[in-house]
């Protein structure tokens, strides 16, 4: 699944990660708050590895991010195991997954948002702040001792930091991962490579020498057709791309990134490994080695000119190289291989570009005056932050979904099926149980994280995770009257970069003008953009360390 990169990135900060997290940022703790009327329900004591159940029984609205593939069920099992384990009924309020973001906008706007707003991504959050409709979370993290521990533990300070807003509070609980796991590469038609006698390319100018290989053997294709251009053009390449280059593109483009050596933040569009990822993209496409139609086409598109044999590589993570590619070629070449290959290394060597934290929750300010506030904080930590709620959330009831050995190792009972472990099983995990569920499954142990991959998966993980993290980048919150300024820069400044993104690798303009495009991007405010950015990261250092 697609990780969303977000616009502030941490620094990492030198210091010891306390387990108030009061190196940063401020006292996260609720000991200067009067919670003695909001306790109905919670537990007196609760501790990491507790299993939470209410004192009495307690009833939490929840946004619901209703998914066409596993459409809500009021029968589901995760429903009843869920009120039997923590006594507790979660009352959802189902928003398809199409409009899912604008729902939310619109709830909160109005002040009618359930207490729980889980499929939050890092930076959503921002423009609920200065309304106070969603709660600074990090005010009452004594009240998750699993969040704690496990921030403490992975030394996940400096990626908490990235949430800080300009009062140095954070207001969105991510999911946490102990290591990070990457998805998305390129799939490699791997019988063509054995065609041609050519090894499996571990950098980007073996790919290139790869497709070049792959279009003089078969020069009426196109060796390279993407997919995946909305909601802007090469969104997973120029993703992992990027990143390979130092930088940041695609679905995981912002607008600052640090430079290290000049010790602040520079505009991403503008700089030169920007322009080197563009002018690589810019030859596979002038020598007819990648389909210009790439950043434009649909996806059935590409999975078709894949399937017909009229390209052999194409963007992929785990899910679309067996539920997609793969099932194509079955039907049309049957005896083509494909394979996820690991993420291509590329100037900025071997890193594993995914962050740590993913997605997470929100928590509406009107639950705050809830007699049962406490109760309620301490069941989103437990079912998203224990290792049992975890477990619980991804894999379901031992003896009725799942059945455990003695070495712990988990297998589905054998008529339930999950992204094809049991292809012959007359149930689902998620369709008919509500397991798996994407509105309550987020990040955990690699051991957790990873155990639906299958042995190949594991093999590309086992490969990433050798590779050394990316830096997180510093902070820049920013105060209102900065957020409104610097947003009505920011979409006019994104929207040229990326057409200019586009029309660099298509040819369409000369990399001979980037000089001339720097210009216009000042033209655009860029410069006055990023005194604005800096101002706000010089600021947060100051104030919060």
């Amino acid at each position: 699944m697609f990780q969303r990169i977000h616009r502030r990135a941490a620094v990492v900060v030198a210091g010891v990660l306390t387990l108030s997290l009061a190196a940063c940022g401020g006292d996260d703790s609720t000991d200067a708050e009067d919670l003695s009327a909001n306790r109905a329900g919670a537990m007196a004591t609760y501790g990491v590895g507790d299993q939470f159940k209410a004192t009495e029984p307690v009833k939490f609205s929840v946004l619901y991010n209703n998914h066409p593939n596993y459409p809500l069920k009021n029968d589901w099992l995760f429903w009843s195991e869920l009120n039997k384990r923590a006594n507790v009924t979660l009352e959802p309020v189902a928003v398809p997954l199409s409009d899912y973001e604008q729902k939310r906008s619109l709830l909160i706007g109005a002040g009618d948002a359930p207490f729980i707003i889980p499929k939050t991504y890092p930076n959503q959050e921002d423009v609920f702040v200065s309304s106070g409709a969603i709660l600074p979370v990090s005010d009452y993290l004594d009240l998750m001792p699993n969040l704690k521990d496990k921030i403490s533990r992975w030394g996940l300070q400096p990626e908490m930091n990235t949430l800080r807003q300009a009062d140095g509070k954070f207001y969105l609980l991510p999911g946490l991962h102990e290591k990070p796991t990457h998805d998305y590469s390129l799939a490699v038609r791997t019988d063509i490579l054995d065609e041609l006698d050519l090894e499996i390319p571990k950098t980007w100018d073996e790919v290139y020498s790869m497709l070049k290989a792959m279009k003089a053997a078969h020069p009426d294709t196109f060796p390279f057709s993407d997919r995946w251009h909305k909601p802007q053009p090469g969104g997973a390449l120029l993703n992992i791309l990027a990143r390979s280059y130092g930088t940041q593109g695609g679905w995981g483009y912002v607008h600052a990134t640090w430079d290290p050596t000049a010790k602040k933040l520079v505009y991403t569009g503008a700089m030169d490994q920007y322009r080197q990822m563009l002018q690589y993209l810019n030859k596979l496409v002038a020598e007819g080695l990648m389909d210009p139609e790439s950043f434009t086409q649909t996806d059935e598109q590409a999975r078709q000119k894949l399937a017909n044999g009229k390209s052999f590589v194409i963007s992929s993570n785990a899910q679309s190289l067996v539920n997609d590619y793969r099932a194509d070629l079955a039907k049309t070449q049957p005896k083509a291989k494909l394979t996820k290959i690991p993420l291509p290394v590329g100037p900025a060597g071997e890193i594993n570009p995914t962050l740590r934290i993913e997605n997470g929750v929100m928590i509406s300010k009107k639950a705050r005056e809830s007699e049962n506030f406490v109760a309620m904080m301490q069941f989103v930590d437990w079912l998203f932050y224990s290792d049992a709620g975890q477990e619980f959330a991804k894999w379901g009831v031992e003896g009725t979904t799942y059945t455990k050995d003695a070495s712990g190792k988990r297998t589905l009972t054998p008529d339930i099926d999950v992204v094809g472990l049991n292809p012959k099983g007359s149930k689902h995990l998620q369709e008919d149980y509500g397991f798996f569920n994407g509105v309550f499954v987020y990040g955990g142990t690699p051991e957790i994280v990873r155990s639906f991959f299958s042995a190949e998966e594991l093999e590309f993980q086992a490969v990433m995770d050798t590779r050394k993290p990316i830096a997180v980048d510093p902070p820049y919150p920013f105060t209102d009257e900065e957020r409104e300024q610097a947003s009505l820069w920011e979409t006019p400044l994104k929207d040229f970069v990326t057409q200019s993104s586009l029309q660099f690798i298509l040819g369409q303009r000369d990399l001979a003008e980037w000089d001339a495009y720097v210009a216009e991007l000042k033209g655009k405010n860029m410069d006055a953009y990023m005194d604005l950015v800096n101002k706000a990261h010089e600021r947060y250092q100051k104030e919060h360390g």
